[in-house]
């Protein structure tokens, strides 16, 4: 499965029934060529919660949900690395936890809906509690960079 770094084929078959076109979002994303490997860093850092939401063996509906609002996620990190330069340099993991804040995800404005932004809130604030645990348990240092 491409971005993810260790996957067993049990959870990239899992991956591929829940979000066929991950192995694309690197590409749907990309404004340019160096997009592409932001975008492969990017699925490196979300695989890991996507089989986490599968573990929790939610309903498909709610999987889509948070699958969609990662794309969405995703997508609106490799366009505001256009617009801001210190966002730009940041690792994508500390620039994942800058543009989500503790009460939910970027604001994205007129271009979706209070109700998609609502839904994209949770997601990021159910990724946001991910990724601080999986870096407390890994002993990794949690980003407080503001």
């Amino acid at each position: 499965m491409v971005g993810a770094s260790i996957v067993t084929p049990h959870d990239a078959q899992r991956l591929r029934r829940a979000c066929p076109d991950l192995d694309n979002w690197p590409n749907s994303w990309s404004y340019d060529q160096p997009d592409l490997e932001v975008g492969q860093r990017i699925l490196e850092v979300l695989t890991p919660f996507l089989l986490d939401l599968l573990d929790q063996e939610l309903a498909r509906k709610t999987v889509r949900r948070h699958r969609d609002n990662l794309w969405v996620l995703g997508g609106e990190l490799v366009r505001r690395r256009y617009e801001d330069d210190e966002l730009a340099r940041m690792d994508v993991c500390t620039a994942l936890h800058e543009l989500m804040q503790c009460d939910g995800g970027p604001f994205m404005g007129s271009r979706i809906s209070e109700a998609e932004q609502d839904s994209l809130d949770a997601t990021c604030r159910k990724l946001l509690r991910f990724l601080n645990a999986s870096s407390s348990s890994s002993g990794m240092r949690k980003s407080t960079h503001k």
